[in-house]
């Protein structure tokens, strides 16, 4: 989910796209302000391999030709694995289509989404359909988040981010689920991966997670400045008063000025993990 207003409908919203040596990505028709384009779901194999692994299914909406597109973009290639990023239900509305249709196991970090297959553990290698990909658990924007790399796609690699490092605008933490504090580890455990390619859920292709992380970094740095400085010009005994979803009713103006009124409880939910995480600081 991000802060960015939509992009218009692509017109051939099933065309795959190559994304990378060892990926391509079929968009999902679920263009929205929260979901930019819509869903990239992305499947992964060695070109030469006889089967391909798919992440992230989609919405549930539009979900039977989603799938038709996706099986077409794969040409006759198995599939033989299905990872989830995360529980949203913009990339897991379609998992029990996908499952019943290719007979794949789903595995995800909730159990909740697995079919077929455990749970993901954090650090474990998945090879399949001719490559090896790690699974990262990268909690922030929720917590069952998991990012999955790819070392030997090009030079730099690759890594497939979810929702925890977007295409284009900012990630929103899904507070109480996601906490600012686990995002910001996470966005150190991505940015250790150097210039991997970035393969987001939402948006485009971007160069060098080392250098979107850092930037998402910084920008959380300036956004917990300003809800400290939000905080510092209140009335101490009203803030001592007023509850956290007060607090930010309160600071929303400062910190977002022009946030457009549909993305208001997401900037809300944003705003209540920053005060979570400093009052953690306190």
């Amino acid at each position: 989910m991000a802060f960015t207003d939509p992009a218009s409908s692509p017109s051939e919203p099933s065309a795959p796209s190559a994304d990378s040596h060892l990926t391509s990505s079929v968009l999902a028709d679920n263009p929205s302000g929260m979901t930019l384009e819509g869903t990239n779901t992305y499947l992964v194999g060695d070109p030469d391999a006889e089967s391909v692994v798919l992440v992230d299914p989609g919405p549930a909406e539009g979900s039977e030709q989603h799938l038709a597109n996706v099986l077409a973009a794969a040409e006759d290639r198995r599939v033989e694995l299905i990872l989830v990023t995360h529980h949203h239900g913009d990339h897991t509305g379609a998992v029990d289509l996908f499952a019943e249709r290719t007979g794949a196991q789903v595995r995800a970090g909730s159990p909740d989404w697995c079919r077929g297959g455990a749970p993901l553990v954090p650090g474990e290698r998945i090879p399949a359909a001719g490559v090896v990909l790690t699974a990262w658990h990268t909690p922030g924007h929720t917590s069952d988040s998991y990012s999955f790399a790819l070392p030997d796609d090009g030079a730099a690699g690759s890594v497939l981010t979810g929702d925890t490092v977007l295409g284009r605008g900012t990630t929103v933490i899904d507070h109480p689920d996601g906490t600012l504090a686990d995002y910001l580890r996470s966005l150190e455990t991505l940015i250790a991966l150097g210039d991997a390619t970035v393969l987001p859920a939402h948006g485009p292709v971007l160069p060098s997670i080392a250098q979107v992380g850092a930037m998402y970094r910084e920008h959380r740095r300036q956004r917990l400045d300003q809800v400290r400085g939000g905080l510092a010009g209140l009335d101490p005994a009203e803030r001592e008063r007023a509850s956290a979803d007060d607090l930010a009713q309160r600071l929303l103006p400062a910190v977002y000025p022009e946030i457009e009124e549909r993305l208001r409880p997401a900037a809300l939910m944003s705003l209540g993990a920053q005060l979570a995480y400093l009052a953690e600081e306190d």
